[in-house]
């Protein structure tokens, strides 16, 4: 049985694009002490577990408790001291998990293959032509796409460049293929995003 009711239509489009799975009969309640139970099954399928939000014994620190069971990565969103749902994350961190500040903290963590996927379906999404799956992971520049190629060599390592910078210079390329390019370059760790969309390339 669905739970919360109002994810029945998320549900339904889980089923279509992909597969639900529980281990426990259909229209069985959602009874709380199956919760950790399935959370298991979400931590056990995941490359690894990133916290947010959670009092001291919520069921996302029981998964995140699984996680590190299960040999998966953990990380965790740091929040203020004064609030109940920031204990969760807080006492990860203090446990060992990885401070999580931007999406890049989580991403270098990733195996190869991940990044690999990621890049694919980044790309997918956006209508570009994937890379070539290959057995290790693409760090030159002639495992790149023309138009991350082009980024590569306009950046610099000591000046960053705005990303409306980059769109004008890249005009020709579409803004959508510009900032999957971007992507690529980020998670093969040639360029780094700083704040204020600004970009560099790493040395």
């Amino acid at each position: 049985m669905v739970y919360p009711a109002e994810n029945r239509k998320l549900a339904e489009e889980i089923a279509t694009k992909g597969l639900l799975l529980s281990e426990f009969p259909m229209s069985a309640p959602a009874y709380p002490q199956n919760f950790p139970v399935r959370n298991r099954i979400i931590s056990g399928m995941s490359s690894g577990v990133l916290v947010v939000e959670g009092a001291q014994y919520s069921g996302s620190s029981i998964t995140a408790k699984m996680a590190m069971e299960q040999e998966r990565e953990v990380f965790a969103v740091p929040g203020s001291i004064m609030s109940k749902m920031s204990w969760g994350p807080n006492l990860l961190i203090k446990q060992g998990a990885k401070l999580v500040q931007d999406w890049n903290d989580v991403v270098v963590e990733l195996s190869p293959q991940d990044r690999r996927t990621l890049i694919a379906k980044a790309q997918a999404r956006q209508g570009i032509q994937e890379l070539a799956t290959t057995n290790d992971e693409p760090t030159t520049k002639n495992d790149l796409s023309p138009t991350s190629r082009k980024l590569l060599n306009s950046l610099r390592p000591d000046t960053p460049t705005h990303l409306d910078t980059l769109l004008e210079t890249f005009e020709a390329q579409g803004s959508s293929e510009v900032i999957a390019a971007l992507f690529e370059l980020e998670m093969m760790g040639l360029a780094r995003q700083l704040p204020g969309k600004n970009f560099v390339r790493v040395w």
